[in-house]
């Protein structure tokens, strides 16, 4: 046994109880047990306890001391041991003495603070001044010691504070404090701030020690905000200790005043410094790296930001130490900072450094500048011939200079052929100087150079190589796109392309094809085709329906190539060589046969059977062939046909025969048969003759329907009212006659017969007769009375006529019905009553509703007819609802959602009310009675033939009923249509889809069947669509066939990825909707190998390795192992370790330095660990980017669709291995450069790439990838074309229209260009006949759009579906259209065409139907398309006219307008087309009125009145009527002035005589046929506001020669003068006219020779001034001057008799003349070009330019008596014939008025009619003055008209006017004076003549009358 030492700790006194422990081990001698043991306690040899414990309470000092333990054995004589231990008792410290809470002192004194402490052990005395240990502050004033406490020594303010005193030991701690109180003291500033200036981002520091008592406090402000304080800190503001404040860093928003605030109780002072901070100085366009071609110029640019208060003081450039100098000649300078050096050569290459130096910091960086060069050209190319490969050519150069650039690679072009030079190999290593090019095609010569390529770019190209030519090979690819369709069914055509022209190896000689049957054993046979050129084969003379492999070869002339993959295609269906067998016909009854047959032997059909056709046709009309085509019933070994409707009792042939898509097969041999016996028809023609008293003979004829042997003739007679007395009779077959005797005399007999067969009696046929009175012809009914008229019947009243003496059998009725035009349809029998002989009225039963009839009516006996009675009066039946249903309903085509149906509309006689309120109505149900009824209405009036009923249900049985209605009620419905839904895609998914992941790669799917409410169709299969969850690439595919399948095991998955899970069913239309996704992942498997693994940090002897997470981390990624050895070293000697699931990066140490190691790295999940990733690393410090790969290149034969394979040579690792490749892509021929994958190994020389699209152009780049970094991009490969594929879209059908009974026309849109993956081929076309179980297949290559599929069968549905193709193979089909086949539209359009005019606003056309083999069915009517021949798109219109109807009249058109129609003839398949266009113009008819009326040229007396052309003339505007009055009397009288103006080109008129002041109302006409109406307005005959004044001082001064007239300027009005007009008043006419115009606004005289005046008429003139607005007021007229009144000496008689003698030969002479030219010359000279009769005037000009008028001796009218009586002479005048004037009050006013014949002259007050004047009223009246002028204000018209000189005298030369040329082919301008004028106008030379106010209202070329020609009416 052993005993330990008790443990015992000192204790504290005071305690409550220590404890003594001892602890006890049993040595293995001890015999005794433990319990035995006993422990006694002791101390200081006294006992105290036993027990292993030792409890003191409430310890003392005195307790403290040495205790014994003793143990011993109970009962044993062992010696007890002991052990022993010492216990310590502490005190803990208290304070003797202490000081109290205040302690005052005054400054300058000492003062003590006591404090003593007791304990055991002895306390130790710490001090705290405001909770800092006295040691920290460090004050020499401050003094411990242990007797005294603390000492202070000289008190301070600053030591005014908390004092605390702590007294330590290990038995615990205490404490007291005192507050040192020291007098107060203000404040003071011992140490002030300063201003300071520092730079951004430096420290700042603002000190501010203080004193005072208490202690002060210390603020910092910054302006009004506090930045520092005992209780506020900002960052980057520090308050010190010290009372100082300190700024870090400083930024620029800190500049400003900074204020110390210093306070405590006894004050407050401040004091303030100023901070100011430069923004840093810093290089903020530092020079960047160059690499410059030698011999240009390099910039190395260096620009500094800097503090703009400060100066920066130079920028300098260093070269490896030493300044950079600019040099003399200005190669090397410096500017703005940035150093320019031209001229650069390879001396200039070395590291730049830019230095700049402020006051507000220094900066410098760094550039490099390298200089490089071109390589020069690879010298000795030479080339040989390769002796162990044929196609390849070995090359060798000796190595160029490289530029100071190491060389990248070498470029090799060759030139095959002679053909332009191409790229073949772009990136020859450059350490090699020899290479083998491979890969040549035979039989080609090859040319090749060679050049270097650096970084500068691509050097000069060596020498060409000397030519040479491969040897010829055998081809070696087949010929390519082999496609074989059967042609017929013994021929196959074979079609195919060369191979490539790159593996022909030489010239095509031909090829070789071979076939043979498949699939059977057996030799080819073979066909030679020699010509290269053919590319196509037909195969001859092969087994009907049956399938052949087939093979193409090449050859050359080194031989044949390889044959191409097989391609198999059966020969076309045939037509059956044999007929049904076992045929048996059998009639079932009188009108029906049954056939019974077997198939033909399955050999003999050649195609697939489609049926059976019965025929049957009568033994004496063969022609007459009934077909009946029966389905086969594959099942059944034996078919059975009906064939019905077949003619009673009658021989019929029977045949059947068999028929595949081809055609039929032979006939069965013909069955000769009887159908059944029936009963017969009725007797004809049964007569009475020989009618005696007492007997007569009835006779009859043959039935006309036998329907069987007739075996004999029934006959009865008997009184009508004697039943007891009938007598019947049976006679023979063969007679017709019978006497019938003892009959009563003048008795009324019905008679009846009828014929018989074996099959019984037949239809019994009757009449009356009296005996005794031979009968005779009835007498016609009277007195016809319609009433109690409805819609359907109307009772008809009359007196019967006489009955011929024997009884009225019958009334016959006709009706006429009579058309709303008028047209009257033939008389037809409406009605019939038999056996009442006694009526006198009749109720006419089933007459159209809304229709006017005429009736009439005869009646009938034994005789015959009367004659007709007298027509009824016209009556029109009721309105109704319709009585029938549209006809002809039938289902044109479908969709999956909607029928659409097309009807013949109802005819115009079964309206049966007004066509607008006729309409139809459209009621559609489901077959299986799910949902409700629908009813639609039809929109588009009694004319629609279609309509579509959409939201139905597809595939789903519809039965259909279509009826009319009118505002009467709706009308039957019609038969009832059955009709089905096209096949749609499902409408709902699959069920309980479930999945199962089954492995890590594998998912089990399963799911229930669709509900057959939502399939829509056959279900063809299902669609499993999966993908992995949020990924956005599409989801894959996998298809079920069939519809019990609903399980599928997916498989090749991703490891441990989440997978949504879709299940959709689809029939043949299409697919249904997706299920929900259901949410599954694959199992966890170990990872796959950590991605990117690369070394970015490589030292000597360590390495740092990065990488990032597998690609494919199969699972949750628990960490990874880094492995490492020694490259070639022993692999088992790995150093190994393992990181967490998140590490990214590792460093290794320890490394050997210059050494290859190989790093393993693997990722681990839970299943284990996975695969590794390797990578050698190479510890030096040498390492730089890799070069990128070289000689990229894609082959030919590596060449896909959608994928192709590149190869490539790795470049250099540049010291550092490579890690890995990235391949970039660039679709051509503007596509961008994109990065396809980054993760090619590093280890790999070609690669994949997939996802392209076909038949598109490609370029390559790659770089490769170290540690360092990335190499620079690789040469571009030559652009690659993937091949060709199958389309991806197919056309889509634009519509499937019928033309024809057995074609149908197809449009279709082309498949987009992206989706055609090639060279479009064409487009197949298949069609199938529906229902599916007579489906049939064909198939059509197309080209167009547009195709016509013929040879279809008539009423036929069919299913019509599209794919596009090309020389890989055909895209899927589109979307099926359903098309019926069997009526088609017409193809003709209507014939005989003829539109005519019936008035001005209707057109008349008619037509001929079109002939009969073109309208591909029932004509169910017509639709005029009719237009404004010059407005067709705003005014086209269509009417429908429904047959028999040829005819249609258009109403409601414009007048005098050409309109086109054109007409297409229509049926229920749809319109034809049209026909070519006809024309006709409608009728004249009254014009609109002129467009607009306005006035110009404003006097007091005068007015030029211009109008528009009206905007609808509805014809030839022929002329104007211009019609005036006052709007008030003048002087009580209101006259109408009626002025009719011939032609349509004069839209003018001038009138002159108004009366000052009044107000006039103007309206003007327009005539074609008729005036139209007319536009007025009215204007007040004075100026215009703002018109100027009257010229002032008028005067005339007067010469020898001429007269001056002279104004001056008077007020000019609202605008600038623009001339002066002149007029003048003869004395012998009264009315002012215009003499002179225009004359220039500065003008103030004017000169007149004296000539131009009439000898012995004196004149005033006026002057008007003329502005913008209007003519003004004119001056005040001048005095009136006489011409020379002299008489000339050639007015002398003496001269007058000399010159007549001399004259009268020349007189001779001109009448000759004249007579030989005749008037037209006199005429033409005029410019009229008309003839001028001689009731018309002549009209000349002289050559003076003034007018005059000679009148021509004519007739007067009636009232030209009145002008004699008054004494009066005519004035000389111009021809009217153009004008009509009407004046109605004037005819008075001027007594020298002359009238003709086309001047028409009425004058009477407004309130007199015409027919009441008399002369005497024209004498009664007082003298008004009336004037009308016409006139053209243009002077290039002043000769339009010529006249005679009347007392004027020819022109002198002093005054130049100008002459006005005449055009002869102008039209003869007319107008009406009132009298002389006095010459008319002039226009001084080179002065502006006066145009009209209104120049658009004369056409071009037109021409008016010359201006002052008047005439009096």
């Amino acid at each position: 046994m052993m005993l330990w030492a008790p443990l015992i700790s000192s204790v504290v006194s005071g305690s409550r109880f220590w404890t003594i422990f001892l602890s006890l081990r049993l040595t293995p001698t001890l015999a005794q047990p433990v319990d035995g043991l006993v422990v006694l306690w002791k101390r200081g040899g006294h006992r105290l306890a036993s027990g292993r414990r030792l409890i003191v309470p409430a310890a003392t000092s005195s307790d403290a001391g040495f205790y014994v333990c003793e143990v011993l054995v109970s009962n044993s004589t062992i010696k007890p041991m002991e052990a022993r231990g010492y216990l310590t008792v502490m005190e803990p410290p208290s304070l003797t003495v202490q000081p109290k809470r205040k302690i005052f002192a005054e400054i300058d004194r000492n003062i003590e603070i006591p404090c003593k402490a007791s304990g055991v052990p002895q306390p130790r005395i710490e001090w705290y001044k405001d909770t800092v240990p006295l040691s920290k502050l460090a004050n020499a004033r401050y003094k411990v010691s242990s007797a005294a406490g603390l000492t202070v020594r000289k008190v301070q303010p600053g030591d005014g504070g908390i004092f605390q005193c702590f007294a330590r030991s290990p038995a615990g701690e205490t404490q007291a404090h005192t507050e040192l109180l020291v007098s107060s003291v203000a404040p003071t500033v011992l140490s002030h701030p300063f201003d300071q200036t520092v730079t951004d981002g430096d420290m700042a520091l603002f000190t501010c020690q203080n004193s005072g008592a208490p202690k002060p406090a210390v603020t910092w402000r910054k302006g009004s905000q506090i930045i520092a304080s005992g209780s506020v800190q900002v960052p980057r503001f520090t308050l010190l200790q010290s009372g100082s404040l300190q700024i870090q860093p400083v930024s620029i928003q800190d500049s400003g005043e900074f204020t110390c605030i210093v306070s405590n109780s006894e004050g407050t002072v401040n004091t303030t410094a100023a901070l100011t901070v430069w923004s840093r100085t810093v290089i903020s366009v530092p020079p960047d790296d160059q690499r410059v071609i030698k011999g240009t110029t390099a910039v190395l640019a260096c620009n500094a930001t800097h503090d703009p208060r400060i100066n920066i003081r130079y920028f300098k450039w260093y070269r490896g130490g030493m300044p950079v100098l600019p040099s003399s000649g200005g190669r090397v300078s410096v500017q703005l900072g940035s150093l320019t050096i031209s001229q650069t050569w390879s001396g200039d290459i070395g590291d730049y450094t830019c230095s700049v130096m402020s006051q507000a910091g220094n900066d410098s960086r760094s550039a490099r500048l390298e200089v490089i060069e071109l390589p020069h050209s690879p010298r000795s190319l030479t080339a040989r011939l390769n002796d162990s490969d044929s196609r390849s050519v070995r090359l060798s150069w000796l190595r160029p200079f490289d530029g100071n650039s190491p060389l990248l690679y070498y470029i090799l072009e060759l030139s095959e052929n002679n053909s332009p030079w191409r790229v073949y190999l772009s990136e020859v290593d450059p350490a090699v100087s020899e290479v083998s090019v491979g890969g040549l095609t035979p039989a080609r010569t090859y040319q090749f150079r060679l050049c270097a390529v650096n970084q500068v770019g691509r050097g000069q190209y060596s020498a060409e190589t000397q030519r040479m030519m491969l040897r010829e090979e055998a081809p070696s690819a087949p010929p390519n796109n082999i496609v074989a369709s059967g042609r017929t069914n013994q021929s196959i055509m074979v079609q195919w392309q060369p191979p490539p022209e790159s593996e022909l190896n030489g010239i095509l000689r031909g090829y070789i094809l071979r076939y043979r049957l498949a699939g059977l054993p057996g030799d080819y046979q073979e066909k030679n085709i020699s010509s290269p050129e053919t590319n196509y084969c037909l195969l001859k003379d092969l087994i009907i329906w049956t399938q052949y492999q087939i093979q193409v070869a090449a050859y050359t002339g080194a031989g044949l190539g390889i044959y191409s993959q097989p391609v198999t295609e059966y020969t076309l269906q045939g037509v059956p060589t044999a007929p049904p067998q076992e045929v048996e016909v059998v009639a079932i009854n009188s009108t029906t046969i049954r056939f019974t047959w077997n198939p033909p032997p399955q050999q003999f059909i050649n195609g697939i059977n489609q049926g059976y056709k019965l025929l049957v046709w009568p033994e004496q009309s063969p022609e007459e062939v009934r077909v009946v085509t029966i389905t086969p019933d594959y099942p059944s070994t034996q078919h059975t046909g009906l064939v019905s409707g077949l003619r009673k009792f009658t021989w019929y042939y029977g045949s059947t025969l068999c028929f595949t898509t081809p055609g039929d097969g032979p006939c069965s041999a013909p069955t000769l048969l009887q159908t059944h016996e029936d009963t017969p028809g009725r007797v004809r023609h049964l007569s009475f003759t020989e009618i005696l008293d007492t007997s007569l003979r009835v006779s009859w004829a043959e039935p006309q329907d036998k329907n069987g042997i007739i075996t004999g003739y029934m006959l009865w007679w008997e009184v009508p009212s004697v039943r007891s007395n009938r007598v019947e009779r049976s006679v023979s077959n063969s007679t017709l006659e019978y006497q019938l005797t003892g009959l009563t005399s003048t008795t009324a007999y019905t008679i009846q017969v009828a014929a018989l067969t074996g099959a019984g009696q037949g239809v019994v046929m009757s009449s009356t007769v009296s005996t005794g009175v031979p009968p005779e012809l009835p007498g016609a009914p009277s007195n016809l009375v319609i009433s109690n008229i409805s819609p359907r019947t109307a009772t008809l009243r009359f007196r019967p006529g006489s009955d011929g003496k024997t009884v009225i059998s019958r009334w016959i009725v006709e009706g006429q019905v009579v058309k709303e035009d008028g047209r009257e349809e033939a008389w037809t029998v409406v009605y019939q009553k038999d056996n009442e002989p006694n009526a006198d009225k009749l109720e006419i039963p089933s007459l159209t509703p809304f229709t006017q009839y005429r009736f009439r009516m005869q009646q009938v006996n034994i005789v015959g007819s009367s004659s007709m009675s007298a027509p009824s009066r016209l009556i029109q039946t009721l309105q109704a609802a319709p009585d029938t249903h549209p006809s002809n309903l039938s289902l044109v085509s479908v969709t999956q959602t909607s029928l659409h149906f097309s009807w013949k509309p109802l005819p115009q006689s079964e309206y049966n009310s007004s066509p607008e309120t006729v309409g139809y109505r459209i009621r559609i149900w489901r077959t299986d009675g799910d949902g409700e009824d629908r009813t639609e209405d039809i929109k588009g009036g009694v004319g629609t033939t279609e309509a579509t009923v959409e939201g139905l249900s597809p595939w789903t049985h519809y039965q259909v009923q279509i009826q009319a209605s009118n505002s009467i009620g709706p009308g039957p419905w019609s038969q009832t249509l059955a009709a089905c839904t096209a096949e749609s895609a499902p409408s709902r998914s699959p069920e309980n889809v479930t999945a199962e992941a089954v492995s890590s790669s594998r998912i089990m799917l399963t799911w229930s069947a669709l509900p057959e409410a939502q399939r829509n169709g056959v279900i063809i299969g299902y669609k499993v669509l999966y993908h992995e969850k949020d990924s956005d690439t599409p989801p894959s595919v996998q298809v079920v066939q069939g519809d019990g399948n609903l399980t599928l095991l997916l498989g090749s998955l991703q490891k441990y990825k989440m997978y949504a899970l879709q299940v959709l069913a689809f029939t043949q239309v299409g697919d249904g909707p997706p299920s929900s996704p259901v949410l599954l992942r694959t199992k966890e498997d170990v990872p796959g190998p950590p991605v990117r693994m690369m070394f970015p940090e490589v030292r000597l002897t360590s390495v740092r390795v990065v990488w990032q997470p597998p690609e494919f981390p199969n699972g949750i990624i628990l960490g990874y192992q880094i492995s490492y050895c020694l490259y070639s070293r022993d692999p088992l000697r790995w150093t190994t370790v393992e990181v967490g699931s998140n590490a990214r990066q590792f460093t290794v140490t320890g490394l050997s330095s210059e050494h290859t190691y190989v790093f393993c790295l693997t990722a681990r999940t839970a299943v284990g660990w996975g695969k590794r990733q390797e990578a050698l690393v190479v510890t030096t410090e040498r390492r730089e980017r890799p070069q990128p790969p070289r000689k990229l290149s894609v082959p030919q034969g590596e060449v896909e669709a959608r994928r192709l394979r590149v190869y490539w040579v790795i470049g250099g690792s540049g010291s550092s291995p490579l890690r890995y490749f990235t391949l970039q892509l660039k679709e051509l021929p503007n596509g961008p450069w994109k990065t396809l994958t980054a993760d090619i190994p590093h280890n790999v020389t070609s690669w994949t790439v997939d996802r392209l699209k076909p038949f598109t152009s490609y370029k390559i780049r790659m770089l490769a990838t170290n540690d360092v970094g990335d190499s620079v991009l690789s040469k571009e490969t030559e652009a690659v074309t993937t091949l060709q594929d199958v389309p991806y879209e197919p056309p889509v059908i634009l519509s499937v229209k019928p033309t024809t009974t057995t074609s149908v026309m197809v449009q279709w849109k082309h498949p987009s260009e992206d989706s055609i993956n090639g060279v479009l081929t064409g487009y197949r076309l298949y069609y199938r006949e529906l229902p599916a179980n007579g489906s049939t297949v064909s198939d059509a290559r197309v080209q167009t759009t547009k195709n016509h599929s013929t040879k279809l069968k008539k009423f036929k549905h069919y299913h019509i579906v599209m794919t596009s193709y090309n020389i890989i193979g055909e895209s899927h089909p589109s979307a099926p259209v359903e098309v019926s086949v069997g009526e088609a539209a017409p193809s003709v359009a209507p014939q005989s065409i003829k539109v005519s005019a019936v008035s001005p606003s209707t057109l008349e056309v008619t037509w001929d139907m079109p002939p009969l083999e073109t309208q591909n069915g029932l004509i169910q009517g017509y639709k005029i398309h009719y237009w404004e021949r010059d407005n067709q798109n705003q005014t086209e219109k269509m009417k429908v006219i429904f047959v028999p109807d040829t005819h249609v009249h258009l109403t409601n058109l414009t007048s005098y307008t050409p309109y086109m129609v054109t007409l297409t003839a229509f049926n229920t398949a749809g319109d034809g087309p049209p026909s070519e266009p006809c024309g006709a113009r409608t009728l004249q008819s009254a014009p609109s009125q002129p467009s607009y009326l306005t006035f110009s040229e404003v006097t007091e007396g005068s007015v030029n009145v211009s109008w528009g052309a009206p905007l609808t003339p509805n014809g030839q505007v022929e002329g104007y009527r211009v019609i005036y009055q006052p709007t008030a009397p003048v002087q009580g009288v209101s006259k109408v002035v009626t002025v009719d103006v011939k032609g349509s080109w004069q839209r003018w008129l001038k009138v002159r005589d108004l009366i000052k002041g009044a107000t006039y109302m103007f309206g003007v006409q327009a005539l074609t046929v008729s005036h139209g109406s007319a536009v007025e307005a009215n204007i007040t005959a004075q100026p215009v506001k703002g018109s100027p004044g009257p010229p002032m001082e008028m005067s005339i001064t007067k010469t020898s020669s001429a007269l001056t007239i002279h104004w001056s300027e008077g007020d000019m009005g609202a605008a600038p003068v623009t001339g002066y007009v002149v007029e003048a008043r003869p004395s012998d006419e009264g009315v002012w006219d215009s003499f002179i115009r225009l004359l220039p606004p500065a003008c103030r005289s004017v000169s007149v020779p004296l000539e131009r005046l009439r000898s012995g008429v004196s004149y005033e003139f006026r002057v008007i001034a003329v502005n913008r607005y209007g003519y003004g007021q004119p001056s005040a007229p001048s005095v009136a001057l006489a011409a020379l009144s002299e008489r000339p000496f050639y007015e002398e008689w003496w001269f007058l008799l000399v010159m007549a003698l001399v004259g009268l030969i020349l007189i001779l002479v001109l009448v000759f003349t004249l007579l030989l030219h005749g008037h037209s010359t006199k005429y033409k000279a005029c410019g009229t070009g008309k003839h001028i009769t001689p009731g018309e005037e002549s009209v000349t000009l002289d050559n003076g330019g003034f007018t005059s008028l000679e009148l021509n001796s004519r007739t007067l009218n009636t009232k030209n008596s009145f002008l004699k009586k008054n004494g009066t002479r005519s004035p000389p005048r111009p021809s009217p014939g153009g004008l009509h004037y009407s004046d109605e009050d004037i005819c008075n006013n001027y007594n020298g008025a002359v009238l003709t014949e086309s001047t028409t002259l009425t004058e009477k007050p407004t309130e007199v009619s015409e027919s009441e004047l008399t002369d005497s009223d024209y004498e009664d009246e007082q003298p008004k003055h009336s004037f009308v002028n016409h006139y053209m204000s243009d002077p290039t018209y002043y000769n339009s008209w010529k006249r005679q000189p009347k007392g004027l005298k020819g022109t002198g030369s002093p005054f130049a006017y100008e002459e006005c040329a005449t055009a002869d082919t102008e039209p003869y301008y007319q107008t009406v004076v009132t009298q002389h004028s006095t010459g008319g106008a002039y226009t001084p030379t080179g002065q502006p003549a006066h145009t009209h106010i209104n120049p658009n209202t004369n056409p071009p070329g037109s021409r008016t009358p010359v201006t002052g020609f008047s005439s009096f009416v």
